[in-house]
Parts: structure tokens; C-alpha cells; sequence
């Protein structure tokens, strides 16, 4: 099969949409499949194509992860789609190259699947000032509506997906497909001990420390003053308990001043931005992950922490069961004293107790590699080629 992959956001950027779309077209290829990836770049004056990845001319927006947005119209990219030939076109983004990929599977008439990776009622306080939210939310739903009744099938993440798209108007079926994580780079064999170790001296970590760690962009939306207001409420110095925060962000001088308002700053720990090779190393240097998020939909940031080997505590999100599975690689918590109440419990765990957690958490990911979530869009693919046909 040929498939055509159009993400707004590729590599050399670092985030999840990225590091997902490059996972799954590693496991198409590995399954005889040819992927041609379309994506915006600012740095490229005109489309070309660069080891098996079309890059067309873009311009970046500041206000929004510094992505780079291009026009959804072009007579070169679509001459340079046509000869590829793509069976089906899967878009990732529904801006400039997400709705370029929605026009040239209509014009080469043949189906597109529409993954939705972004809850982006959490995410128009960037763009809008307050009084306008509403209105540029309900511009933004007819928008989506009309992207996903046009798609031949919609994938995403979680269960919020299909409840955002219903408040859309959409009720098209989606399909809830993991979110995919680079599993050999946090494999043991992989990861540099004095590097760790290291990590551990530079920021104070004693042995005695119990060390939890969350990954992320520093926004609003990441929940993290929550986070903090519980660690207040509950955890004191004499736990023997940390918190790594891994990221950078907009929100990073508000948390820091917030965790010094709290009297916790001596527990935090802020890394700034970890170049994502290096991470594995540091992910080995904590003991568990957590996240008081409610926009997320099965982070990558979770999903690679648990690949390794680190329990999850994961707050309490209707919409996101089944992703945690309770006492089995981490645990839900409701509230401040729950939280508190799961990591004492992990804490307490005797050295054989904790290994034999993280070596269940370790398994709870294996489907979630190249191939595993590769054989599943295939078939999707394949059904929904089947389906336009008819």
C-alpha cells in the first residue's frame, strides 16, 4: 500500500504528533508499505522532497508552539502527490497541510483518515482573548465537523475524541487507537547508568529519595499548579519525596514562583527543556511518573516513561479509562490525599515488590511499538479503502 501521511509538524520538532507520526511510518515501512510524509517547513522556499518526506514552504506562528503553518493550496505538492500515487492520505493536523492532504485526496479521489490528537477547547485561550472564546469555539466545531464528515474514518487517542467530535455534530464512529512511543531507546541495555547518576548528583537527589517525574510543554492546560496544590496539601520534606518537572514552557516563571509560594520549591526540581535523546537516561534517574492533566489523550511523554518501567499516577478522567490500569502499572487518584496515599504505598514497595511493578508496566506498552500500532492503521486503512469504493 502507498500512503500518504500529512502532519503540520515533523521532525526535527519535538512533540507528540511528531514523534507519532515518525513511529508509525517506521512500522508501515517495516511492513512493506511505502510512506511519503507531507509536512510544513519554515526553512523550505519551495516543496521538495527529502528522504521519503515532502517539505513544503511555511511560515511559523509564535503564539502556538512555534509551529509552522502552511497554505493548503499548492500546484507543486500536488503534482509532487500525484506521482507518488498514494492509495490513502492519513492527516494528523487540520490546519494548512491537514486540509491540503482533506483537498488532494478529493481531487485524486481516493479516502483520507482523519486522526484527531488535540482537545482544542483547552487550547484557544493562545489565539483568543477571553470574551472571545466562545465565539471562536463554535467557529472552530463547524470547522472540525466539516473535516471529520468528510474523512472515510476518524482515529484518536482517547475516548475524548469521539466525545469532542460529537459535540461537533459529528457521529461518525471513531476508532481509539494508543498513542505510539520509540520503545527500544528506553530499553535497560540502552541507558547511560553515569548519566543518570549524574542527573541524580546535579539536582540533590539523594538515595533516599523516592523521585517522581512529569514530562511536558509548561502550559495551563498541563494542570501542573494542580499538581502542586496537592503536593502542599500533603507531602512535607521529611517524605523523602521529589518532584522532576521535565519541559519548558510559557508557564515555567508562574510554577516556579508557585512552588515558592507553597513553601515546596526544595522538593521541585525544573530541568528546562531535555533534548528527547536524552531523556531515557533521566527517565532511569526517577521512580515514577505523574500527571494531573485533563486534556491529555494517552501522552507520549506517559506512554515513554512507562516503557520505562515507571508506575503511572494518573488523575482521576473519565474519558481516558482504561489507559491506567489500577494496581496493574499505576494508579488513579481523585484528590490530594489519594495521590499522597499511591506514592507512599509505591515508596514503601521492597526492591523485588517495585521490580516486579515496573516489569508489569514495562508489558502494559509493548503493543504500543512501530509495528503494533502500524498493523492496526492498516487495517483501518484498508477497511476504509473498501468503504470509499463502495
Amino acid at each position: 500500500m502507498r500512503i500518504a501521511i500529512f502532519s503540520e509538524t515533523y521532525l526535527p520538532q519535538i512533540n507528540g504528533v511528531a514523534t507519532h507520526v515518525k513511529i508509525l511510518a517506521e512500522g508501515l515501512q517495516i511492513l512493506g508499505h511505502e510512506v511519503l510524509i507531507v509536512t510544513a517547513d519554515a526553512s523550505s522556499r519551495k516543496n521538495y522532497i527529502e528522504k521519503g518526506v515532502l517539505r513544503c514552504p511555511a511560515i511559523t506562528t509564535k503564539k502556538i508552539y512555534n509551529y509552522s503553518l502552511s497554505s493548503p493550496l499548492s500546484h507543486q505538492r500536488l503534482s509532487i502527490i500525484k506521482k507518488f500515487k498514494p492509495d490513502i492520505i492519513h492527516i494528523h493536523n487540520e490546519f494548512g497541510i491537514g486540509l491540503s492532504g482533506a483537498f488532494i485526496a478529493r481531487t485524486l479521489k481516493i479516502p483520507y483518515v482523519y486522526t484527531l490528537h488535540t482537545m482544542y477547547d483547552d487550547y484557544i485561550h493562545y489565539i483568543a482573548k477571553k470574551p472571545f472564546v466562545p465565539i471562536v469555539r463554535d467557529v472552530s466545531h463547524v470547522y472540525f465537523k466539516m473535516l471529520a464528515k468528510k474523512a472515510t474514518a476518524i482515529t484518536g487517542p482517547s475516548k475524548k475524541v469521539d466525545d469532542f467530535l460529537k459535540q461537533c455534530g459529528v457521529d461518525k464512529p471513531v476508532f481509539v487507537i494508543s498513542n505510539s512511543a520509540e520503545l527500544d531507546i528506553f530499553a535497560p541495555d540502552k541507558i547511560d547508568r553515569e548519566k543518570t547518576m549524574k542527573f541524580r548528583a546535579e539536582n540533590g537527589i539523594e538515595d533516599k529519595d523516592f523521585v517522581g517525574c512529569f514530562c511536558g510543554r509548561l502550559g495551563k492546560e498541563k494542570g501542573i499548579d494542580t499538581l502542586f496544590k496537592y503536593w502542599k496539601d500533603t507531602i512535607s520534606e521529611s517524605d523523602n519525596i521529589k518532584l522532576v518537572i521535565f519541559g519548558d514552557g510559557p508557564e515555567r516563571a508562574c510554577l516556579e514562583n508557585l512552588a515558592k509560594e507553597y513553601q515546596i520549591d526544595k522538593m521541585i526540581i525544573f530541568t528546562g527543556k531535555i533534548p528527547h535523546h536524552e531523556l531515557p537516561h533521566y527517565y532511569y534517574a526517577c521512580d515514577f511518573y505523574i500527571t494531573a492533566s485533563l486534556s491529555e489523550m494517552h501522552s507520549i511523554s506517559m506512554l515513554e516513561a512507562m516503557a520505562s518501567g515507571l508506575p503511572v499516577l494518573y488523575i482521576k478522567d473519565e474519558s481516558n479509562q482504561g489507559q491506567i490500569s489500577d494496581g496493574e502499572n499505576g494508579f488513579i487518584y481523585s484528590d490530594a490525599n489519594e495521590m499522597y496515599e499511591k506514592i507512599k504505598y509505591l515508596q514503601k514497595l521492597s526492591k523485588d515488590e517495585y521490580n516486579d511493578f515496573s516489569l508489569r508496566v514495562k508489558k502494559s506498552v509493548e503493543k504500543s511499538g512501530a509495528e503494533g500500532i502500524a498493523g492496526i492503521l492498516f487495517d483501518i486503512y484498508s477497511n476504509a479503502i473498501n468503504n470509499y469504493k463502495r
